[in-house]
């Protein structure tokens, strides 16, 4: 899924990695996702300013494709993973385990001088943290009622709504149009509709383009990846309580934490490394499209990992928010 992206990919990130897909600025962590799909870097603080990245030869945009691959492959096979432990943790269950992985790896990567930061400072960093714990919540509560690649596909509309909110020329008329219509069709009333499923990947949404905006503000506020860090350190500390009562009522099997702690790794440790090497050597139009296709990636291994079927308007459905998305990036000047 960039599954929800975590802190610092484009995850995101996916749990989330992520993550978690349109030219807009990047999120700082992983869900996919990250999360989940990935926007552009987001802009630093003018007293640690970044590196620029060089520009990338043949060889190494062939290596920052073949990463990509990997991170939305790893992404929605983490989330499937995490899937497989929903009848002994919960979704709940399985989104604090990858809240927990993804604040290690952040806090690893980025250490945060946590005692430096002013109040000023600390406000997108908790709002951030909120946003973080709820995107990954509703997007794995999503995934359980409603299978992994349609979940993804709604949570997808978050990025894909900011990317197209400014929009003025008539090709993102268009492709908000075509986005608007696969959404009506994923949710036509049928018996078997889910609608709290479809509500729950729609909040998924909600809170990844809640996650793009505070991200930004983190971003030129806190030097580098540090606020990313702040705010998944807090949201594990967040799902620390969730973790305690499931050991204490429900002790889970060494096989379910095992599932979850595999997906906090896939779906948010690999995705934010794999998004750090990507960004040096992909241009940032090509790393939005790229992630456009996650939404497909997730269907496809919902449908080989989990045996989850869908109908052919659901293929529809995604196929055009996918383009809407593409369509979108693709004609926009760098």
């Amino acid at each position: 899924m960039r599954a929800a992206p975590t802190p610092g990919t484009t995850a995101s990130v996916r749990s989330t990695t992520s993550v978690r897909p349109t030219a807009a600025p990047r999120p700082a962590a992983p869900e996919r996702r990250a999360t989940p799909g990935l926007p552009d870097p987001q802009p630093q603080s003018q007293s640690h300013p970044q590196p620029q990245p060089q520009p990338a030869g043949r060889s190494q945009r062939l290596a920052g494709v073949a990463t990509m691959i990997g991170s939305g492959l790893s992404t929605q096979t983490g989330a499937a993973i995490g899937s497989l432990a929903f009848p002994v943790l919960g979704p709940v269950g399985v989104v604090a385990v990858r809240q927990y992985v993804a604040a290690v790896v952040l806090l690893a990567v980025a250490r945060p001088r946590l005692r430096s930061f002013t109040w000023w400072q600390w406000r997108p960093v908790v709002l951030l943290a909120l946003v973080f714990g709820t995107m990954n919540l509703s997007l794995y509560s999503a995934i359980d009622r409603i299978g992994l690649g349609l979940a993804v596909t709604l949570e997808f509309l978050g990025p894909l709504a900011i990317a197209l909110s400014a929009a003025r020329r008539r090709v993102d008329i268009c492709a908000a149009v075509v986005a608007a219509a696969g959404v009506v069709t994923l949710m036509r009333p049928q018996p078997s509709t889910d609608y709290a499923g479809m509500a729950l990947g729609l909040l998924a949404a909600a809170c990844w383009a809640s996650y793009i905006l505070l991200n930004r503000t983190v971003g030129q506020r806190v030097p580098g990846a540090q606020g990313s860090a702040a705010a998944s350190g807090l949201s594990a500390l967040m799902f620390l309580p969730v973790g305690l009562v499931l050991v204490l009522r429900h002790p889970p099997t060494a096989e379910a934490v095992g599932y979850a702690v595999a997906a906090g790794v896939l779906a948010s440790a690999v995705p934010y490394l794999a998004d750090m090497f990507t960004l040096r050597r992909v241009p940032a139009q090509a790393f939005g499209l790229f992630m456009s296709v996650n939404p497909v990636l997730a269907a496809v291994v919902g449908l080989l990992g989990l045996g989850q079927n869908l109908g052919w308007t659901e293929w529809a459905s995604i196929g055009a928010i996918v383009a809407a998305n593409s369509l979108s990036i693709a004609t926009r000047r760098t």
